[in-house]
């Protein structure tokens, strides 16, 4: 069988881990003084409602917003997005509006949002968790169609057998987005509060570098007595 260069590509990423039922899980990741970034510059051209972004989209870098609220959510959403980019961030913050999707896809991109940063699900994973074990297809489609790429971690969805599948941004970003994530720590805690945050809690601003240490997991920062965050929520996956 021939693959591509991005399936090759992930399958190098992931080959170290595999589940018994052939699809990567998740990779622990340590604090590394170099970690991966996408170094060529996105822009993105960023719509928002009033309850939150609603297209995420390649572009200049342009808002569209109706109102000063929508506005001021777009901007934080492009912030947030370029500090993912840069690795200093593990989870986004600014709310979704996804009203205008149809129920199943609605239903879809709910199942995918909650993949942890850094893990990956099949597309039959997806539509198992959606009550229709059949509609891998349809599952395919709704991802396809996703308006708010990474917002909604549709790039966190493989085929079962590992390869890439498809995705909107075209695989090449697809690989690069799941290799940053490969590379960034999700979780820092403080050595002398013992808690742990996720990776881009303003409370982490807070943590002096020598008092940093980096996590998988909540339930690896629990075995050793750090507890969570209060304010960025970080939760067992």
């Amino acid at each position: 069988m021939r693959h591509s260069n991005s399936d090759r590509t992930m399958h190098d990423i992931f080959s170290p881990v595999v589940a018994p039922g052939g699809l990567p899980e998740r990779i622990l990741r340590g604090l590394q003084e170099s970690r991966t970034t996408i170094s060529k510059p996105i822009a993105f051209d960023v719509a928002a409602s009033s309850s939150g972004i609603s297209r995420v989209v390649p572009g200049t870098g342009a808002i569209v917003a109706p109102s000063a609220r929508a506005r001021t959510l777009a901007e934080r959403a492009r912030e947030e997005l370029a500090e993912y980019l840069g690795g200093a961030r593990s989870y986004f913050t600014v709310p979704v509006d996804i009203g205008r999707a149809a129920p199943f896809q609605r239903e879809v991109l709910a199942a995918a949002r909650t993949i942890p940063f850094g893990e990956v699900r099949s597309y039959r994973w997806i539509a198992a968790r959606v009550g229709s074990p059949k509609a891998v297809r349809a599952v395919g489609t709704a991802l396809g169609r996703n308006p708010v790429p990474i917002l909604v971690p549709c790039h966190r969805v493989l085929r079962s057998d590992g390869s890439l599948g498809g995705y909107a941004f075209g695989l090449d970003l697809k690989a690069r987005f799941l290799g940053l994530e490969h590379e960034t720590f999700a979780l820092v805690g403080a050595a002398t509060t013992r808690i742990v945050c996720r990776h881009g809690c303003p409370h982490e601003s807070r943590i002096e570098e020598r008092n940093r240490v980096a996590f998988a997991s909540v339930r690896e920062a629990r075995s050793l007595g750090y507890r969570p965050c209060r304010f960025c929520r970080p939760a067992d996956s």
